[in-house]
């Protein structure tokens, strides 16, 4: 089982900010609390969109 600790329990505001405003840019509405139907495939994609902005920003910053 994957460790779930966040290294910086003051992020986790900013993260589901960038969560619903990932999912809004992507087409899916979610709300608050529990988003139970939308589908494990849009789940992922949500996730898989913040990671790859997340990677995006970082090899922008190290260009600098």
């Amino acid at each position: 089982m994957a460790n779930r600790k966040k290294l910086v329990p003051e992020a986790n505001a900013a993260l589901n900010n960038f969560k619903y405003e990932t999912a809004s840019e992507m087409g899916l509405n979610l709300k608050k609390g529990y988003n139970g139907e939308i589908t494990a495939k849009q789940a992922g994609s949500i996730g898989g969109a913040m990671v790859k902005k997340m990677i995006q920003k970082a090899q922008q910053d190290m260009a600098k």
